[in-house]
């Protein structure tokens, strides 16, 4: 059991560091430079919207792998995973957005499992392409409790003043 909880918080620190920092990021930084740059997509609707910044997904990246560092000294999961994991998670919320402008969602929008999900799932794949070995136990139980760690964070986030929105 033991076994179980520490492969579980290894993969799960680096993707939920990865997510939440460009939330913190965004409220240091006064400016920030959208992913798609202002571009609309052939639906006429923003790529992904001002909430995806340069700067949220490299310090989402940069915070998660940091975090992997940290487990690598502890001897639970090697940086260059954590890298992986991270970049999947960052490349897994910005499709959740791609996808939410495609359905005509505006940003802060719920999409209740797609903005819980997608950077897990994404980060998760990336990571069996790259490494393999994740089992069926271990990913059926991050994705069962991602959900309610996810809103409990934004909530909490929320409460923070660092989130206009509760979710």
């Amino acid at each position: 059991m033991e076994g179980l909880l520490r492969r579980l918080l290894a993969l799960a620190a680096p993707c939920y560091v990865a997510n939440a920092t460009p939330v913190v990021v965004a409220k240091i930084l006064k400016r920030r430079h959208p992913i798609d740059g202002g571009r609309r997509f052939v639906d006429g609707r923003r790529i992904l919207g001002d909430g995806k910044s340069i700067e949220g997904f490299v310090s989402g990246v940069a915070a998660g792998t940091a975090v992997g560092l940290v487990l690598d000294r502890a001897g639970v999961l090697h940086a260059g995973e954590a890298l992986v994991l991270s970049l999947g998670t960052m490349l897994g919320d910005t499709l959740g957005s791609f996808i939410k402008r495609r359905l005509g969602l505006e940003r802060g929008d719920p999409a209740p499992l797609l903005d819980q999900l997608s950077f897990l799932l994404v980060a998760l794949l990336m990571y069996q392409l790259v490494y393999g070995g994740l089992d069926a136990l271990v990913t059926t139980m991050l994705i069962v409790v991602t959900p309610p760690i996810h809103l409990l964070t934004n909530y909490l986030a929320y409460r923070l003043g660092l989130k206009d929105k509760p979710w």
